[in-house]
C-alpha cells in the first residue's frame, strides 16, 4: 500500500511565500546597509583628499616665495626686510618696540622724496629704541628682465652689504638714494628707467665711500641674490601691494608720510 505525500495547505503555501518575502527583504537591507557604508566611507575619503588638498594651496599660498630661494643672504628677514636696531646695524632690532616697515625701489622718485623727509627721523628713532626700522628692497620698477637694470643691481647690492658688512648697510642704503638722484638730476636717466643709469662701477665707488670692504664690494656683480630680489619683488605684488613706498607700522598701512614728523610720531604715540 503506498503513501502519498501530504500537499501544503493554502495556509502553509501563505507562510512559506511571507518567509520568503521576509528572508529576501532582510538580504535586500543588508545590501543597501552595505551600500551606505561604502558610500560613507567613499564621501568620507574624498572629503579627507578634498581637505588636504586644500590645506596644501593654503600652506603654498601662505609661504612666501623667498622660502625657495637657492641663496638668502644673512641679517635678512623671511619677510624680505633688513631690520636696524640701536646700533643701525643691519639684523639687529630694538625688541618690544615698534615696527616701521618700509617697502621701496631705489628708482623710485617717491622713495627719494620719502628718504629726504623721513630718512633723518627713522635713524633718531631707531637709534632711540622708540622703533625697529625694516627695510624691505624691491625692484619693480626694473624692466630690465633680468633685474640687471640699476634697480636691480641696487637692491642686490643692498642685501649683499646686508651679508657681508651689515654695519655699512644704512650707508650703503642712502649713497644709492643719492647716486640715483644725482643721474636724473644730470639727465643721464629720466623718469628713473632708459640708458645712462649708473654703473656697476658707479655703484662701487658709492659703496666704497660708504664704508663697504672691498672683498664685500667685489662680490656685488656675482649675481648670488638675483633670485632673492626677484623673490622679493613678486612676494611684494603677492601681498597686494602695488607702489613704493609702502610704509606699514606694526603692520598697518600708513599713508601720510609726506607730513614731516607724522610717520614717527605715529609709531611711538
Amino acid at each position: 500500500m503506498s503513501t502519498t505525500a501530504s500537499r501544503p495547505t493554502k495556509a502553509e503555501q501563505r507562510e512559506e511565500a511571507r518567509q520568503r518575502a521576509r528572508e529576501l527583504r532582510a538580504e535586500q537591507e543588508r545590501k543597501a546597509r552595505r551600500s551606505r557604508r561604502l558610500l560613507v566611507g567613499a564621501v568620507a575619503a574624498f572629503v579627507l583628499v578634498v581637505a588636504a588638498a586644500v590645506t596644501a594651496i593654503v600652506v603654498q599660498g601662505s609661504k612666501s616665495l623667498l622660502d625657495g630661494v637657492s641663496a638668502t643672504p644673512a641679517h635678512t628677514t623671511e619677510e624680505g626686510a633688513v631690520t636696524l636696531g640701536s646700533d643701525l646695524v643691519a639684523g639687529a632690532v630694538n625688541p618690544g618696540a615698534p615696527v616701521v616697515d618700509v617697502y621701496f625701489d631705489y628708482t623710485c622718485s617717491y622713495c627719494g622724496e620719502f628718504e629726504r623727509i623721513n630718512g633723518e627721523d627713522l635713524n633718531e628713532a631707531t637709534e632711540a629704541g622708540d622703533i625697529t626700522l625694516a627695510l624691505h628692497p624691491v625692484s619693480i620698477l626694473d624692466r630690465s628682465g633680468d633685474f640687471s637694470a640699476f634697480s636691480g643691481r641696487a637692491a642686490q647690492a643692498a642685501v649683499t652689504v646686508a651679508h657681508g658688512a651689515p654695519e655699512a648697510f644704512l650707508d650703503f642704503h642712502e649713497a644709492m638714494y643719492t647716486l640715483w638722484a644725482d643721474a636724473v638730476a644730470g639727465g643721464a636717466v629720466e623718469g628713473g628707467s632708459g640708458g645712462g643709469e649708473p654703473t656697476d662701477a658707479d655703484i662701487a665707488a658709492a659703496a666704497l665711500d660708504a664704508g663697504v670692504p672691498q672683498d664685500v664690494v667685489d662680490r656685488f656683480t656675482e649675481g648670488t641674490y638675483t633670485e632673492w630680489v626677484e623673490a622679493s619683488t613678486t612676494q611684494f605684488g603677492r601681498d597686494g601691494f602695488t607702489g613704493t613706498p609702502t610704509v606699514l607700522v606694526d603692520g598697518e598701512p600708513f599713508q601720510n608720510w609726506s607730513d614731516a614728523g607724522a610717520l614717527v610720531a605715529e609709531a611711538v604715540g
